[in-house]
């Protein structure tokens, strides 16, 4: 009796993608409730020929794989500086295992985590490929006129490209292993070559073909910020999630100036002659925020997390107040949108501190810098913000559960 082949999938998600924006690593953000890396870790994980998955990150983020996955198993491997290292290295960690634990690969499976929308039907077109090929990889018909140009997009225009030769490749891309293995192999023992943008290059540079199969429109690689909104799109239109509905939070605080004290305002120290008292760092805008992030999952305030009693809080950093409500959001699926802060003061002047503000914010909720707007205004030195007395601030915050 045959026995059937092991197949192991190797994601590769080792990039800094910061391209598509929100302070951390594309296949790190949230998209339909989880993160990019996690729908493709589920895919392979509920296909039943997938024996073991292998995910390769880079040094420093397997805290964010950790808490991306869950529940959701694999075995974890570093990578290196361009993606043939990493995928090398996932490969490696392979014939490791198989040296350890008598287990490694027939087949393997090589994919991009950023085409997160992985299905199993393309799973099993490429594994019943590799019956009678070396290699495969899904594809799908250029549609749009292709022209040659020596200046990207901003030159002028050349000759017209047949498009009836070309097809757009996608991953997973599927190999046998020790083919694939040996391929890598031989491109690391010749240092000066380029490196490949994907693994069937490798293949064929090492004298193998590769076969096609019919790609998945729905496998588009993430690469942009407006590529998420895309890839929302395709989840409500395919019912892979519900679509969301949008909430509105509101949040104000106040706090008394005092000398003596340090100023912090949207997690910046400003330079002032007077600080603010009271909860924590005592960071207003912070404070503001955080009631208006929790208004949006009707959680609560930051009084009910952060007890002004507790002495724990006593002197912290408020952004950790920040990022605890945007942790809650993201467990129940949410999606931040935008968060507008009104500071209400006579002075210091916010505007010189304005962009800074705004960086330090998105940092904290993981979005992009122009979905954080802070302004400020007087009362026309009416009351105690006008009396120099204190600081008020307000929060908007929209966010789509």
């Amino acid at each position: 009796m045959t026995t059937a082949p092991r197949i192991v999938a190797l994601i590769v998600a080792a990039g800094k993608g910061l391209r598509a924006g929100g302070g951390v690593p594309k296949q790190y953000a949230h998209l339909g409730g989880k993160a990019v890396v996690a729908w493709s870790v589920a895919a392979f994980a509920s296909h039943p020929d997938i024996a073991a998955i292998y995910v390769v990150i880079g040094a420093g983020q397997a805290d964010l794989l950790t808490e991306a996955l869950g529940a959701l198993e694999c075995e974890i491997v570093i990578g290196g500086a361009e993606r043939v290292d990493s995928v090398r290295s996932g490969l490696e960690a392979i014939v490791a295992a198989t040296t350890t634990n008598n287990l490694g690969a027939d087949y393997v499976l090589i994919h991009d985590a950023a085409r997160p929308f992985l299905s199993h039907m393309v799973i099993s077109r490429l594994t019943t490929a590799l019956a009678h090929h070396r290699g495969a990889c899904p594809t799908l018909p250029c549609i749009d006129t292709l022209a040659a140009t020596t200046a990207g997009c901003t030159g002028l225009i050349g000759d017209t490209i047949d498009r009836s030769s070309l097809v757009r490749v996608q991953t997973p891309q599927a190999f046998h292993f020790d083919a694939i293995l040996a391929a890598h192999r031989l491109h690391a023992a010749q240092p000066d070559q380029p490196p490949p943008t994907d693994d069937v290059q490798l293949l064929r540079a090492a004298g193998y073909s590769v076969a096609q199969i019919e790609g998945d429109p729905a496998l588009e690689k993430i690469t942009q910020s407006e590529d998420f909104a895309r890839a929302e799109a395709l989840l409500v239109a395919t019912r892979r999630v519900e679509a969301k509905v949008g909430r509105t939070g509101l949040g104000f605080d106040v706090h008394r100036l005092e000398a003596g004290e340090e100023l912090w305002l949207c997690g910046v120290r400003v330079p002032h002659d007077k600080g603010l008292s009271g909860h924590s760092d005592a960071d207003v805008a912070l404070h503001a925020l955080t009631d208006a992030l929790l208004g949006t999952i009707a959680a609560g305030d930051i009084g009910s997390h952060f007890p002004p009693s507790d002495p724990q809080w006593r002197g912290a950093a408020s952004h950790r107040f920040v990022e605890h409500a945007r942790d809650l959001i993201r467990a129940r699926g949410g999606v931040i949108d935008h968060v507008d802060i009104t500071l209400i003061c006579e002075a210091p002047k916010i505007g010189p501190h304005r962009e800074a503000m705004r960086a330090a914010i998105a940092a904290m909720l993981g979005v992009k810098v122009d979905q954080v707007s802070v302004k400020a205004t007087t009362t026309e030195r009416l009351g105690l913000t006008g009396r120099g007395e204190g600081i008020a601030a307000q929060a908007v915050a929209n966010v789509r559960i």
